[in-house]
């Protein structure tokens, strides 16, 4: 039974990833159409860079007032927190699950 919750975790992570790359790539585009100051904080080809994730991570788009960029960057921030989670719960599931 572990071992399930262990795979549905890992299904919730699949399941942000979906999401992610949804709507972080919109946002990435929103950024580079609207926000150059950002574009350059960030740089080129910021999809999986990892200044760019914890740019997102820490919600720094909430200092720009574009609700825009929020209405983007936030289930893009969700998503990415979600498939942190799937992740670390599915991998502690099945640590327990072995050792059961």
């Amino acid at each position: 039974m572990v071992l399930f919750f262990a795979l549905t975790a890992f299904a919730i992570a699949i399941a942000g990833a979906t999401a992610f790359v949804i709507f972080w790539p919109l946002a990435l585009v929103h950024i580079r159409d609207r926000h150059p100051q950002i574009t350059a904080q960030l740089g080129e080809g910021a999809f999986l860079k990892p200044k760019a994730l914890w740019w997102l991570l820490r919600g720094d788009y909430r200092g720009t007032p574009d609700r825009g960029l929020s209405g983007l960057a936030t289930p893009s921030r969700i998503s990415l927190l979600v498939i942190l989670g799937g992740i670390a719960g599915g991998g502690l599931l099945w640590l327990v699950g072995n050792a059961l």
